[in-house]
Formats: structure tokens, sequence, C-alpha cells
């Protein structure tokens, strides 16, 4: 696990009209603060990454479809430097992520669905507090092709 990743699982309550599936309240423990909610699609088989933000705290729930999350922890002063995290996530296991500033992420759609992923972050949005690389890129040491185990 790389450190000050957090991942909790989420409530959902289901009868026969559907279901409502619980993401954040004001009262949870990994609440911190609101910047914005946005929902974000993926295909299945697209690849969104690699992104890190230098102060926004990340929150991701993945209601509908599922995700391949992928953290790489490149901070140099922590203990988990140079460690990889893979998370499936969605409504089978609907959990929320909390991804810390300066923490590498990406996801990959999984499934034969379009999946929604919800970021409920600490700031607005703010397009200098953030950066990218391509999903390829050598300095990350991640293959996201399929392997079979």
């Amino acid at each position: 696990m790389i450190e000050g990743v957090t991942i909790r699982s989420l409530r959902q309550i289901v009868d026969e009209r559907g279901k409502v599936m619980h993401m954040m309240r004001k009262d949870d423990p990994d609440f911190l603060s609101f910047g914005e909610i946005y929902f974000s699609t993926v295909y299945p088989g697209v690849i969104k990454g690699w992104h890190l933000h230098t102060k926004m705290i990340l929150n991701y729930a993945v209601p509908y479809g599922t995700i391949k999350l992928v953290l790489y922890d490149d901070r140099p002063s922590s203990a988990t430097r140079g460690e990889l995290q893979e998370i499936f996530v969605g409504p089978e296991n609907y959990c929320l992520v909390r991804i810390p500033p300066h923490i590498w992420n990406g996801f990959k759609g999984i499934g034969t669905s379009v999946a929604i992923v919800a970021n409920c972050s600490t700031i607005p949005h703010d397009p200098t507090e953030i950066e990218r690389k391509d999903h390829q890129d050598p300095s990350i040491p991640y293959n996201w092709e399929l392997i079979n185990r």
C-alpha cells in the first residue's frame, strides 16, 4: 500500500426498486474539504493517465463500470517511493480511494461497458497544479497490457 493512500468500502443500499450508492459525507473520516465533484467516463480498454496533482487530494469512487486504477509513488521523501499499486474499482468493489498530492495515477476501463469515475476533490480544478505524462512514459515502470497469470 502506498503511503497516504486510503481505501474504504462504501455502503450500497439495495432493494427491489434499485440502490443507493453512498460516496462521501462531511462527517466521514476521509472528508477534508470540498473543492468540486465531477464525473469522468472511460471506455473499455482506454487508458487515462498518467497525471498527478501538486495540491489536490482526489477521492475516487466508481458507481458504474469497472476501472483498473494504478498509482505510482515517486515522492523523494516517501517510505513507499518506487511502489506501484493496482486497485480494481467498480460496483463489485465499491470503495472510496483517497489519493494524496504527488502520487502519479491513471486508470483503464475494464470490461465491456463505459465506466463512470466520480471524484470529490478537495480543491476546484486548477490547471496550474497538475502534471501529466504519457501512459507509456518509461519513467513509470508499469505495463498497461493485459497479463494472463
